[in-house]
């Protein structure tokens, strides 16, 4: 994409509400990625220490995720493999382009975050949109992950007490609700009440072995099933036309990692988008291949009774699924504290925009106002998931904000950063971009639309 000739909405500002309206929404980042501030880079030093080949791990971290879990499901929704797989392939077009979007337009308005460069290149209302869009997908997502703890307790409970497993809620200290809230209580909100979390890198790591151990064992019960294992249906096509369009969501879900894309980006030491193109093509189809195999496997395996959450699946004995189970708890309660604090830093941006207030006056007040924010995003997100057994209720709607990012919010910096050349005339690669960045926009809200009024529509028949 060719650079404009004049910086994205330089003349307006409409942004900027106050002097310090995008250093608390800085703080949402990637936690692999450490960048320079901004003082650095109008001193001249602005490359970062990420080589390509880092940034392709650290993309790949990103985009997988416990979301690989429901993947088998949304095999069986779109009715089969092949419906599958070609579904992603087709949708793995447009993500790959929305991250390199949001590389040209970061480049171009001097942003480093997901957030602050729609808040450049767009103005102020999609910003405060975007803003919101992102607090409400960690929130969601938050409570996601307290609903995988759930059901993976649930298992390996069962297997420890040797409890049938219909007898699961049988005893107190084996009910759901019980468990998911003292491993809430004493694990994720201590971790989650301070300002700065330090060992986000530690459990970056601790969550790609644990994706990975996950989708390794999914393959080899496939190759070797269990011998107990009963015969069942495999669908080879969808039920109904529409009924392909309700894996979409969980295809967001997995490959939403353009919000931790910009710092990313900004932190390699050659933050050029060509190689940027080349970075987040093989980081995805790398993931690809992840959530491919687990979604094939896991599909074949179970067929159409397949879980919401694949390890469910599964019986509570089996010592290997055992261990996944124990290794997506952890990834679930060191990730939990990571979205809440960006969650939180989104919040805390927007109130000291809408107050006008600095950091450095609001120093006494904001801890008072972390720690009321907190307790309120912890207690919500686990009432929530005490009531919402299903987790892919919750993907089904927070997917639908993760095409937002995916094609919206892209779709419309490239409008808005085409339609701020100064050009004499317009070529046909101009056009084309405005065209793609139109087709994404519509392409992400029908996503958005279809799939958040099928949750709705489904929640009041259920």
């Amino acid at each position: 994409m060719a650079q404009g000739t004049g910086s994205i909405n330089s003349d307006y500002k409409d942004w900027e509400w106050s002097d310090d309206a995008g250093e608390r929404a800085r703080l949402l980042q990637s936690p692999s990625v450490e960048t320079l501030p901004k003082s650095a880079e109008s001193q001249g030093n602005s490359l970062g220490a990420t080589s390509a080949l880092g940034a392709v791990f650290i993309v790949v971290n990103a985009a997988l995720g416990a979301g690989l879990l429901n993947f088998p499901a949304a095999f069986s929704m779109a009715g089969g493999v092949a419906a599958g797989i070609t579904l992603q392939m087709c949708m793995l077009i447009f993500i790959i382009g929305g991250l390199v979007i949001l590389a040209y337009c970061s480049q171009a308005s001097n942003e480093r975050t997901y957030q602050e460069v729609v808040w450049a290149v767009c103005g102020k209302v999609p910003g405060v949109l975007c803003e919101v869009a992102i607090a409400v997908y960690t929130f969601g997502t938050c409570i996601a992950f307290l609903i995988i703890i759930g059901d993976q307790e649930d298992k390996i409970i069962a297997a420890l007490v040797k409890e049938p497993e219909e007898a699961g809620g049988s005893r107190w200290y084996m009910d759901r609700k019980f468990t998911i809230s003292i491993t809430a209580f004493l694990l994720i909100l201590p971790l989650s009440i301070p300002k700065e979390i330090g060992f986000q890198k530690y459990a970056s790591s601790l969550s790609v072995i644990g994706t990975w151990y996950v989708t390794a064992i999914i393959i080899i019960k496939y190759i070797w099933p269990d011998k107990e294992l009963v015969p069942v249906e495999i669908p080879t096509s969808p039920s109904t036309w529409t009924a392909v369009f309700n894996a979409m969501p969980t295809i967001c879900f997995g490959f939403q990692c353009h919000v931790s894309s910009v710092p990313v980006f900004n932190s390699m030491k050659q933050p050029e988008v060509k190689t940027w193109g080349a970075v987040v093509t093989a980081a995805m189809v790398i993931a690809l291949f992840v959530y491919t195999g687990t979604g094939v496997c896991g599909f074949l395996t179970f067929g159409a009774g397949v879980e919401q959450d694949v390890l469910m699946s599964y019986p509570s004995n089996d010592i290997p699924v055992a261990l996944a189970r124990a290794f997506i708890i952890l990834c679930v309660l060191t990730s939990y504290p990571i979205l809440h604090f960006c969650g939180r830093a989104v919040l805390e941006g927007l109130w000291l925009r809408y107050t006008g207030v600095t950091v450095e006056e609001d120093v006494v007040r904001e801890r008072r106002r972390r720690l009321l924010q907190t307790i309120s995003w912890f207690l919500l997100t686990l009432l929530l998931a005490l009531f919402i057994p299903d987790i892919g209720k919750v993907i089904s709607v927070i997917g639908g904000l993760a095409a937002c990012f995916i094609f919206v919010f892209p779709g419309l910096c490239l409008i808005q950063a085409k339609l701020s050349e100064i050009q004499e005339t317009r070529a046909i690669s101009w056009w084309a971009q405005v065209s793609y960045g139109v087709f994404m926009v519509t392409l992400g809200a029908f996503i958005f639309g279809q799939t958040t009024a099928n949750a709705i529509f489904l929640d009041l028949t259920a």
